[in-house]
């Protein structure tokens, strides 16, 4: 029996659906604060649309050398050492996936509970993974199915809500305009642009998500750099849009995030609440719900084949290998679910945001570094993507990143806090741990690999 791929549409609501979760209905809270301006907020965002672009593009030439699933596991194993691979797939299992499935489903919580009269938020945040990990058992074809048509109803529900608040009345609008103002390149220039892109690069990330299907996709050489590229894309203008209709309908004051309450961050039940009313927004609140769900979807199938994949490679991690009759290696997707429950009952909301973004970052460095090296090593096969304008976008790409890096970095010690950077070290650390005692001592040098 042929073995099912998922499709290159699969592949595109993949990346869309990872990148559209929590992020663009929760940043904009947390930036008004620090960038009064709307032109420079969606600056921001479109910066960081440029850059997700930047990391695609990067992205699609390893995926044309690398063969194969895994993401960062895979391309990192073969760019660098096994070691650093392996480090690589242990930080997705913590903070690739299962972490932002604990963030998208306590923000689901936030906009279910008044739909439905409960105000433990992290009980509906662990029903609504178990019920996403339960279809993703499902396999491909009912899965993929459902990934699908979920990702084209977020894109509609979206759409909607961009176009809806510049043609109805009913409502006062903020009264701002898009336009530069006075004071805004001092903005962009600002520590606080840079700190913002904490948010950004949180609410953008997911970008790679269809590398890590690569195995299972159809005519992946073609169909991943178009999935990457084109899902960036979408995403991007969506993001620009949706931020100035949710600022053209609201004031910073009102969709401004007050600590400590950084859990409670709702901008779109704000605006939904303004724009219809209180019982209508409601309504959205629900439709905006279940939009989240295609982002739970994704992270539960991209998630489980990096596990996988480390099964394969690793003797002693072989159980997160087993399938059930219909394919899905449950065993790994419940494995990600139960941590990410855990993280729900135990994890500050904004700790966990910050710790994603830090912790992601570092990787995909090393994968946009890596790009640069198969150039320079001349790695190439029949059909590779080559990247216009090459290094043009892996640099913008690295700026971006270590330009965050530095000021995250700067900020925890300024502040006298290490929270975020300890913990991301030390859960590194340990992966580097872990994969010492499973042995691999023999593993095929990086050269070797890709030779």
């Amino acid at each position: 029996m042929e073995q099912q791929k998922y499709s290159r549409s699969v592949a595109i609501s993949m990346v869309v659906a990872n990148m559209i979760g929590t992020g663009v209905f929760t940043a904009l809270g947390f930036q008004v604060g620090a960038l009064p301006s709307p032109f420079v907020l969606l600056f921001l965002w479109f910066i960081g649309g440029i850059i997700a672009l930047a990391g695609a593009l990067s992205y699609a030439e390893v995926s044309t050398r690398i063969p194969g699933s895994g993401g960062e596991y895979n391309y990192l194993s073969k760019l660098y050492h096994p070691s650093l691979g392996f480090v690589s797939g242990w930080m997705s299992l913590i903070a690739g996936f299962s972490a932002p499935i604990a963030v998208v489903a306590i923000a689901i919580g936030n906009y279910f509970s008044p739909v439905i009269g409960i105000e433990r938020i992290e009980w509906i945040a662990v029903s609504f993974i178990l019920i996403v990990a339960a279809i993703q058992l499902t396999g491909v074809k009912y899965g993929g199915a459902f990934q699908k048509y979920l990702t084209m109803y977020k894109i509609i529900l979206i759409v909607v809500l961009i176009i809806l608040p510049f043609v109805m009345g009913g409502y006062e609008p903020s009264g701002y305009s898009f336009m530069p103002q006075e004071g805004d390149l001092d903005l962009i220039l600002s520590p606080a642009f840079a700190i913002s892109l904490a948010w950004i690069m949180y609410a953008y990330s997911g970008w790679n998500a269809s590398t890590y299907i690569a195995g299972m996709m159809e005519n992946p050489r073609r169909n991943l750099p178009f999935s990457l590229l084109m899902g960036a894309g979408i995403v991007t203008l969506l993001y620009v849009g949706l931020n100035a209709a949710f600022l053209h309908v609201a004031t910073f004051d009102e969709i401004g995030v007050k600590p400590p309450d950084f859990s409670d961050v709702d901008v779109g039940n704000v605006v939904a609440s303004k724009l219809f009313g209180a019982r209508i927004g409601t309504v959205f609140a629900a439709l905006i719900t279940f939009a989240l769900l295609s982002s739970l979807s994704a992270m539960m199938i991209a998630g489980p084949r990096v596990y996988e994949q480390i099964g394969k490679d690793y003797p002693v991690f072989t159980i997160l290998t087993i399938s059930n009759r219909l394919g899905a290696p449950y065993l790994a997707i419940l494995l990600q679910a139960a941590i990410a429950i855990v993280m729900v009952m135990t994890s500050s909301f904004e700790f966990v945001l910050k710790y994603i973004a830090v912790s992601l970052s570092v990787f995909s460095t090393l994968t946009v570094v890596g790009s640069m090296l198969l150039r320079f090593r001349k790695v190439d096969v029949d059909g590779s993507f080559r990247s216009p304008l090459f290094p043009l976008a892996p640099l913008v790409f690295l700026i971006a990143n270590l330009w965050f890096l530095y000021f995250m970095v700067s900020l925890e010690i300024n502040e006298g806090k290490f929270g975020i950077i300890w913990f991301s070290l030390s859960t590194m650390a340990i992966g580097f741990v872990i994969y010492f005692l499973a042995g691999k001592f023999s593993a095929k040098k990086p050269s070797d690999n890709l030779e």
